[in-house]
């Protein structure tokens, strides 16, 4: 009589092959797009405290604490020269730095995995490693041109430009099925994150200058800083609008509910700190600097809503023509 039980050595070799059997081509692809997402993400992050510090720096007068680039005093750690400005200026640099050699291994990994991730990973992975050089370009230029008010304006910009690519990616990444009800709220909210965008690189030119400090004095520059004022107008209607929609349209995805009530938070702790911001005459430099980090915190929340979103259009269309 044939025996049909099986050595437990046999089964054992079998357990084994198991978790090999089970990583199919699609799980491993899926495996490579998170690994990819996480390393967005976690240069997004980064960047956003790159730009808060970015942000101390102006307001602590620490722009040229370091009187030479890229060393500081001609050394990777200025020891003997080390306080709080010239900390918060190398330490600016030093995330740079990081933030570049991150983008690096990003643009790497994704040219090495190419085949088995979305085909536009790649190229928009390039396109951030160009910002982030460009970015290291105008941060040089900046010190070596002694802060010059366009500069840092446009190294400001350039900073929202590679944190939005980021976001942009990451938020693209993500595992997301929409429900086919956003109608026209993804054109609502772009066109809401190109007046914050504009309000921000606003904000970049009224610190750059000196703006606030300039109408205090009666003295010139105040159409700057009226042009920033002004502009917090239509930029607030457009959040209010998104906000608005997303909770009026029945059986919105709710990771979209979600980022619209953070952006309608945002909104008010923004406009409240630039209210203190400006009746204490940008002298509480925590508030300054949250100002600042609060606008770049709503652009994004704002940004990965608009992703969402096309992508929720984007789904229905899939469906409809399958």
């Amino acid at each position: 009589m044939t025996d049909f039980s099986a050595n437990p050595n046999e089964l054992a070799s079998i357990d084994s092959l198991t978790p090999c059997l089970s990583q199919s081509p699609a799980h491993q692809a899926q495996s490579t797009v998170d690994q990819i997402r996480r390393l967005v993400w976690k240069i997004a992050i980064a960047t956003f405290v790159l730009m808060a510090i970015g942000s101390a720096t102006r307001v602590m007068n620490a722009g040229l604490a370091c009187p030479d680039w890229p060393l500081c005093y001609g050394t990777l750690l200025p020891r003997q020269q080390m306080n709080l400005q010239v900390f918060l200026e190398w330490f600016h640099r030093l995330d740079a730095a990081l933030i570049g050699i991150l983008t690096i291994v990003l643009v790497s990994l994704s040219g090495w995995h190419r085949r088995s991730i979305p085909g536009w990973t790649p190229w928009v992975a390039t396109l951030s490693l160009g910002l982030i050089l460009f970015q290291g370009i105008l941060g040089g230029l900046t010190v070596t041109e002694l802060l010059r008010f366009d500069i840092v304006t446009a190294h400001l910009g350039t900073a929202l430009l590679f944190f939005s690519t980021l976001l942009v990616m990451g938020t693209q990444l993500l595992p997301y099925q929409g429900t086919g009800t956003v109608g026209k709220l993804p054109w609502v909210s772009l066109t809401t994150v190109l007046f914050i965008y504009l309000q921000s690189l606003s904000g970049a030119l009224v610190g750059s200058q000196w703006a606030l400090h300039q109408c205090l004095m009666l003295a010139q520059l105040c159409s700057v800083m009226n042009t920033h004022l002004i502009g917090v107008i239509p930029a607030s209607l457009a959040v209010l609008t998104t906000v608005f929609l997303a909770f009026r349209t029945p059986n919105l995805h709710s990771s979209l509910r979600q980022l619209a009530k953070g952006a309608g938070l945002l909104l008010l702790l923004q406009i409240m700190l630039g209210v203190a911001t400006f009746r204490l005459h940008l002298q509480v430099e925590f508030l300054t600097v949250s100002h600042q980090a609060v606008g770049a915190a709503l652009l994004g929340v704002l940004l990965c809503f608009t992703v969402l979103a096309l992508r929720d259009r984007q789904f229905v269309k899939d469906a409809r023509m399958n």
